[in-house]
């Protein structure tokens, strides 16, 4: 008998081994029901294993994997309330988009009446928005369009746990901005829970609700988007969620000074991890202001910019300061004082709260 729960998906000290090598580590993992979930990390590091085994392609090595209360371990990917969109949408090319999303009501047991079928298949094209698409041929479609039509036919069966393997890279950035809306909007107009797999921070970021780093097969932080990003729990998640500038330093005997690599000295701030020795600074390049005069209210290092990105709103500069190394920075044009662009070869003068940055012991670094 089920067991009420309040989780859809549920990890407890699951481990997976292929033969020797260990793809993931002693994952616990609670998703709340209608959560947007993200598996967040670098290729290796085990998300995708973690998927397929929500999905039931892949069964743990120890540990238990739970949806909606009920223990998973041995059950197979056709019995569990589970549909997967893949990354190439895998739809059957001789079928038109009516029937590629009628296809697994047409396998279900026992059968369904076909004015049901009917109907659940008018509903799901019209929840994706392709009415009007029913008797169109894949290869007529657009990649938005197919990416959709996969939507339509995983979401047709009321599964409780949808799972998304990378669906939108083969898009273009454009189209990827607008699938990324589009999924949003669907996932809380269907209430069910999201997983998303992606290596793409920006995606993770802006699409989920809840955002699990992984490296090597663990968990390095579980997080509200803005948590992980503002508020790192280590040095990877730091350098992988977003861009990062590391800085070297010393955490001197006070715990609350840091002597930078130049000989200088700036207060550690209340976001430190290391109480003394050596340590890393992170501070993110939005967190950095450049200016070609020296600010008297604040700290700042002189250095001079190598390199300038023009990104509209925004340029991202790279600034050499000697003694403390390459700094990136991302320079907002609306808000700084000059109207123009720093060039490459003036020299700049950074500065930055010490609020902002992240102190990290520099044993962490990756």
């Amino acid at each position: 008998m089920a067991s009420a729960s309040t989780n859809d998906i549920e990890f407890r000290s699951v481990t997976k081994n292929y033969g020797p090598v260990i793809a993931v580590t002693d994952i616990n993992l609670n998703v709340p029901k209608g959560a947007f979930l993200a598996l967040l990390g670098p290729s290796g590091c085990g998300k995708t294993t973690c998927l397929r085994m929500i999905g039931g392609f892949e069964q743990p090595s120890e540990g238990t994997v739970l949806i909606d209360g009920r223990e998973m371990n041995g059950v197979p990917a056709y019995r569990r309330p589970v549909n997967m969109v893949f990354q190439h949408y895998a739809l059957f090319p001789h079928f038109d988009v009516r029937q590629n999303v009628a296809y697994g009501l047409k396998q279900m047991r026992p059968k369904l009446a076909a004015a049901e079928i009917d109907r659940r298949v008018t509903e799901a094209l019209e929840m994706v928005r392709l009415g009007g698409f029913a008797k169109r041929r894949i290869h007529e479609m657009s990649g938005g369009q197919q990416q959709r039509v996969a939507l339509a036919r995983a979401i047709v069966n009321r599964p409780s746990v949808l799972l998304l393997d990378e669906p939108l890279a083969a898009l273009d950035k454009k189209l990827r901005s607008a699938m990324q809306i589009e999924l949003q909007t669907l996932q809380r107009e269907l209430g069910i829970t999201f997983v998303l797999v992606t290596h793409d921070q920006e995606e993770a970021l802006s699409m989920a609700d809840i955002v699990c780093v992984m490296s090597a097969g663990r968990i390095r932080q579980l997080g509200s988007p803005q948590e992980v990003y503002d508020r790192p729990a280590d040095l990877f998640v730091a350098d992988f969620v977003g861009k990062t500038n590391r800085v070297k330093a010393t955490m001197e005997a006070d715990g609350a000074t840091l002597r930078l690599a130049d000989g200088s000295a700036i207060a550690a701030g209340n976001r430190a991890s290391v109480s003394t020795g050596e340590a890393i600074v992170a501070i993110r390049p939005e967190s950095i202001r450049l200016s070609r005069m020296q600010a008297p209210d604040i700290a700042s290092f002189k250095g001079r910019v190598t390199h300038r990105i023009f990104l509209g709103s925004s340029a991202e500069y790279a600034v050499t300061v000697p003694g403390l190394g390459d700094f990136l920075v991302t320079a907002d044009r609306r808000s700084m004082n000059e109207s123009d662009l720093v060039e490459p070869g003036e020299a700049v003068y950074l500065g930055f709260d010490p609020g902002a940055a992240h102190v990290f012991s520099a044993s962490s670094a990756a």
